[in-house]
This record gives C-alpha cells, sequence and structure tokens, in this order.
C-alpha cells in the first residue's frame, strides 16, 4: 500500500470525516485489520479563512505548498488537499512536489460519469459556485455545473461556515439543502448533484438526495485508495 498525504484542517470536521473514510475504504477492499496509511499535516483554519476573506490565495497557496513539500519529505506518495475550496491552490501546490497532486475534481468527474450526469449541480462555498478554478476544471472534464441563484449560494455559504465547520448539524439547513436540490431540478433540470463542499456530506447524504449525488469527500478518497492500491512504478 503506497502511503497518501492529507493537507488538512480545512475543516478539522471534514478531515476527520476524510480519515474515517479512508479507513473503512481500506478495511472493506482488503478485510481483516487494514486501515491506510497515510500522513496528515493538519492547517490552522483561522489562518486559512482569514486568507480565503481577504482574497489572498497566493498566500495561501504558499501555506499548502510547503505543507506538501513536507509531507512529500517524510514519505508520501501522493497528496490530497482535503478540501473543494482549497484546490484554488492547487497549481502552486503541484509545482512544489514531484509526487502526483490527485485532484478533487478529477475525482468527481470520474464518479458523475459512472452516473451518467450530463448537467450537475454545484453545491459549495461562494469561492467554488462563484470562482471558476473549479467550474472551468468540471468543463475541461466534459461537466459543466449549475449553481444556484445568488441568494441560495448565500445562504449556503452561511450554513457551511456558520454551522458545518462548527460541528453543527441543523435540521432546517438539512431541509434548505434539499430544497435548493429540488429547485434545481425543476427549474433548471439538474440530472445531479455535486457536495463540492467536504462538510456537505455531514450534513446530508448522497442517498437523500432527490436526484444522484456525487459526496466529493467520498469520490475524493475512492481516487486516493485507487492510487494507493495500484502498483507503483
Amino acid at each position: 500500500m503506497r502511503m497518501l498525504g492529507l493537507i488538512g484542517g480545512i475543516s478539522w470536521e471534514s478531515t476527520a470525516h476524510y480519515y474515517a473514510l479512508l479507513n473503512r475504504m481500506i478495511r472493506a477492499r482488503l478485510g481483516g485489520f487494514h486501515s491506510s496509511r497515510l500522513l496528515l499535516w493538519s492547517v490552522d483554519f483561522a489562518e486559512i479563512e482569514r486568507l480565503q476573506v481577504a482574497g489572498k490565495w497566493d498566500e495561501a497557496g504558499v501555506i499548502l505548498a510547503e505543507a506538501a513539500r513536507r509531507l512529500e519529505g517524510a514519505g508520501a506518495e501522493a497528496i490530497l488537499i482535503c478540501a473543494n475550496s482549497m484546490h484554488i491552490t492547487a497549481d502552486a501546490v503541484k509545482a512544489a512536489i514531484e509526487v502526483p497532486l490527485i485532484h478533487i475534481a478529477d475525482a468527481t468527474a470520474a464518479a458523475l460519469n459512472l452516473l451518467n450526469a450530463r448537467k450537475p449541480l454545484l453545491l459549495g462555498t461562494r469561492y467554488v459556485m462563484e470562482m471558476d478554478f473549479y467550474r472551468a476544471r468540471m468543463r475541461e472534464l466534459g461537466m459543466p455545473t449549475i449553481v444556484p441563484d445568488a441568494e441560495n449560494r448565500a445562504r449556503l455559504h452561511a450554513i457551511i461556515f456558520d454551522e458545518l465547520v462548527m460541528g453543527r448539524t441543523e435540521p432546517s439547513s438539512k431541509a434548505a439543502l434539499l430544497a435548493m436540490i429540488e429547485a434545481a431540478r425543476v427549474r433548471d433540470g439538474a440530472d445531479s448533484v455535486i457536495f463540492g463542499c467536504t462538510e456537505i456530506g455531514l450534513l446530508l447524504t448522497a442517498e437523500e438526495s432527490p436526484i444522484p449525488a456525487v459526496d466529493t469527500s467520498e469520490a475524493h478518497v475512492r481516487a486516493g485508495i485507487d492510487f494507493a492500491l495500484s502498483r507503483s512504478a
């Protein structure tokens, strides 16, 4: 099993979910007492969140690139950024290391293709929904996305930062999320939904969605495990 390096803490709530998923999926694949071989570099989310709000993405990229270098130096054979929004720094991280960066959007597009999806609704932070770094990569992969209207984008961003990253899951927020998905299905013809924030899966499972859903955390972890269990060069 090859060693995975995780850049986490963005937020630690979702990173804990990543850790559990990695070990559950490895045990499901290999059985017995198997668990995932991994290294974790957990950043201080307060520092990252401050840079996000200020739009200082280059500075955030320096922090994540250094984390990736240190993980590689400690023996990681591939890197995963355990957050959708921070893939805005993916190019900086990739340039800092020799080992592969397993991109969350690539894993998500592959999972959507398995569902025969053609018009996915993208849910996430306002950075993911409104900036082009994520949606552009999805377009390049043949998977153009739609997003909620401005009011619902603001509502979802608040749910993520005021509740989910703080470990809170509110029934009213779950209902709001389901309403966004149903509205996109009816109004825009969405045939699938992307949980494009790694915390969304803490509030709503893919099975609860009214249309087929891809939880990006699960897709990303699955891609990481595929790499970890593949034959090394």
